[in-house]
């Protein structure tokens, strides 16, 4: 289990992948699995498409990354588009697929969902999922949280509290969003601790490869970006190779610091792109 790798005291690497959108590229996201996986990570997740609409696309590639490659697979399960009846169908997928860490999300609201259907959603937040898998199956339970804090909280203070009644519903350990600051990391870490919440908690990082991939996760994730990264984006934008170069560097400039201040675990989001895992575990290695 999860939890178990973090009371060995040991950095945990691990991964996040999701499922192509076009079925004639799904063969490829088992060789992209394979690849990852001769990086020896402790577990990999897999996102879940809004509404659930791709969850039976996670559970398969769940299924390859537990029961093919030995490795942990943490699926992702959002109910912002999910009633109870929903959420037990895949988790019945799930534990016949033999998957048995989630991680649980509220999620995007979806464009085709009006404010009525948003407003009366049976799972109002992750911490309702959060106990609902907890009372109802014996799944191991992830948390999601963010450094600078969830788009729609009114501080990080609020956000914490609302964190913590996560915690407090069943999750083992936390991934952070991704950021780019890691003095931003350190100081919501100490407010978290200082708030009550001691599970441990992994930073997840993102290397951006392109200029247009900066401004894309931006605008998804609410990420701020430090000046040293905007410069980088400047001088080597439009140059390709330089830029990826760069993007990479960065993001293994950031792992040593967060490696060097014994952080709880490394949660990379590979952007289903084996080789730029592979140059940046080499690195930190």
């Amino acid at each position: 289990m999860i939890k178990e790798l973090f009371s060995e005291n040991k950095q945990l690497l691990s991964f996040e992948v999701f499922p192509p959108k076009k079925e004639e590229e799904f063969a490829n996201a088992f060789l992209v699995l394979d690849s990852l996986a001769g990086l020896q990570p402790d577990f990999i997740s897999v996102t879940y498409g809004a509404g659930g609409s791709k969850s039976k696309k996670t559970v398969e590639i769940a299924s390859y990354i537990q029961n093919n490659l030995k490795i942990n697979a943490l699926a992702h399960m959002t109910c912002v588009g999910s009633g109870k009846e929903d959420i037990d169908a895949v988790t019945a997928q799930l534990k016949e697929a033999n998957v048995n860490h989630v991680l649980a999300l509220r999620g995007d609201r979806p464009s085709y969902m009006s404010d009525e259907q948003f407003n009366s959603r049976h799972f109002p937040h992750a911490s309702d999922l959060t106990g609902y898998l907890n009372s109802s199956t014996d799944f191991h339970i992830a948390g999601a949280c963010y450094p600078e804090k969830h788009y729609e909280a009114k501080d990080l203070d609020s956000d914490l509290l609302h964190l913590k009644k996560k915690c407090d519903a069943g999750a083992e350990f936390l991934i952070t969003q991704l950021f780019f600051d890691n003095q931003v990391y350190y100081g919501f870490l100490d407010k978290a601790r200082s708030t009550g919440i001691s599970l441990p908690i992994c930073a997840g990082i993102m290397p951006i490869t392109s200029a247009k991939q900066l401004g894309t996760t931006v605008s998804l994730s609410g990420s701020s970006v430090p000046k040293k990264l905007a410069d980088l984006i400047a001088t080597y934008g439009d140059d390709p190779a330089e830029m990826r170069k760069a993007g990479i560097d960065y993001a293994i400039e950031q792992i040593l610091d967060l490696k060097a201040h014994h952080v709880d675990g490394i949660h990379i989001y590979t952007m289903n792109k084996p080789k730029v895992a592979r140059e940046i575990v080499s690195a930190i290695k």
